[in-house]
């Protein structure tokens, strides 16, 4: 898995927090990594951008950007009304792929979600994963609402032929109410795909180090962290004793 595409169900739904996390515990496990930013939009020419707070969060890794947009709009929107040309499908893979020529992991971080468009002529993440013949990894929320998008962007991986890799909740309340807990059993039936982890809200607020050393065990053992779905799940079950607890020291705020 040299190139893995990162999606979310919507914005700010812990996209950055999760890709830091990916990027942390691989590079716990011995691998170089890259972090590239498809479209980054609602930042300045001099202001961090997502892949610098991922990179701020888990370390050494490579940090690229296609464009960037000053208005926090879609992609292709922003590029239209800042005037300059838009990021396409073959930028990103074209991009992506010499990354991993260097590295042993490339993360590719989109905007928003699946489809949402990068140009005019209605290219999209899931272009470029396609392109790429690459699994995506689907960050969505954890409480009431996830359930619908997460199955109808899988359903559109699928049509497309795209691996899902799996999913991973972007921001898992410290008191988690019993839509959340439902959801642990109900999102990985609707995705066709595993659950691999659920980062505790809070997360991109801990000191850079606390943050990394607790990084794998956010994340199941297909993305190199030691997070076990099943005890998970257990733990968080309505009724069970000490179910709500963060799985890690959090910190106030979020990540997006």
């Amino acid at each position: 898995m040299p190139i893995l595409v990162i999606t979310g169900t919507g914005t700010e739904v812990g996209k950055t927090v999760v890709t830091a996390a990916v990027a942390a515990t691989a590079l716990a496990a011995g691998r170089s990594v890259a972090v590239l930013k498809a479209a980054q939009t609602g930042v300045g020419p001099d202001e961090p951008g997502d892949a610098l707070e991922a990179a701020r969060l888990a370390g050494p890794v490579m940090v690229a950007e296609i464009a960037r947009f000053p208005e926090p709009l879609a992609p292709a929107t922003a590029a239209r009304r800042a005037g300059l040309p838009p990021v396409r499908p073959d930028d990103v893979a074209e991009t992506a792929a010499k990354l991993a020529t260097e590295h042993d992991l490339v993360l590719v971080e989109g905007a928003g979600g699946l489809l949402v468009r990068f140009d005019a002529a209605g290219g999209t993440l899931a272009d470029a994963a396609g392109l790429l013949e690459a699994p995506v990894l689907l960050v969505a929320t954890a409480g009431l609402g996830t359930l619908n998008v997460t199955e109808l962007t899988a359903r559109e991986l699928a049509a497309r032929g795209i691996a899902l890799a799996g999913v991973v909740i972007g921001s898992w309340p410290t008191d988690p109410d019993l839509a959340c807990r439902c959801n642990l059993a109900d999102l990985p039936d609707v995705a066709g795909a595993p659950l691999l982890g659920a980062v505790p809200a809070g997360a991109a607020a801990l000191p850079p180090a606390a943050f990394r050393a607790a990084a794998p065990g956010w994340l199941a053992p297909g993305l190199d962290g030691t997070w076990d779905a099943a005890s998970f799940r257990a733990r968080q079950a309505p009724g069970a004793v000490g179910g709500g607890r963060p799985t890690a020291p959090s910190a106030p705020g979020s990540g997006s």
